[in-house]
């Protein structure tokens, strides 16, 4: 089902509907401020294992991300130092992913992951999706295929191909084609991993 809806202002009813949907094991695709991608609730083992399926990764993997609406929620699953908060603080939301080591407090789904990626889209849909939905969203960028670029930016064609697979695609308009900026916080120094849509200030 294709949802239309608009950044400027997502409507208030839709996005109950897009986290009620969520909080029963829904899978969503929603466009973030790169590239649309995949999204279920942290605490959704069947959405978690559908995501990683669908994107033939293990759950273990780090392009695993969580997406969080304010800094005060990442503290809850993950480990910021002083640099980390600072830096975080600066860039975020923006497309950045932060890789921080997890903490104590992950979800059962992500005890085996050490560490946990961190965005917090400058997208006011998947803000607000997630502030409604009381929790992060697990997420994963849908995957660039090489001979064809158009569909992972028209919210249609998303449609198209995953509209029977998932519950949701939200048509936030057309989406980009750059990923984020991946930090690793995750040592002494943060290092870019890898070069993305953001430019880092620090």
């Amino acid at each position: 089902m294709l949802l239309k809806l608009y950044d400027t202002n997502p409507n208030p009813a839709q996005i109950r509907h897009i986290a009620e949907v969520l909080r029963n094991g829904g899978v969503i695709i929603f466009p973030t401020d790169t590239v649309y991608a995949f999204g279920c609730s942290i605490f959704n083992s069947k959405g978690v294992e559908f995501i990683t399926k669908i994107k033939n990764h293990d759950s273990k993997r780090n392009d695993l991300s969580f997406i969080c609406h304010e800094l005060s929620e990442v503290s809850e699953y993950a480990k910021m130092d002083d640099i980390s908060f600072r830096l975080m603080k600066k860039n975020l939301p923006g497309p950045f992913t932060f890789l921080l080591n997890g903490s104590s407090k992950l979800p059962k789904l992500f005890k085996n992951k050490k560490t946990v990626g961190i965005r917090m889209p400058n997208n006011s849909i998947a803000l607000s999706i997630v502030r409604e939905l009381g929790n992060p969203l697990m997420t994963s960028s849908i995957f660039t295929r090489e001979d064809s670029s158009e569909y992972i930016t028209d919210p249609e064609l998303i449609d198209e191909i995953y509209g029977n697979q998932v519950d949701l695609v939200i048509d936030g308009g057309f989406g980009g084609l750059v990923h984020s900026t991946i930090v690793d916080c995750t040592q002494d120094e943060p290092e870019i991993i890898r070069e993305g849509a953001g430019e880092l200030v620090d």
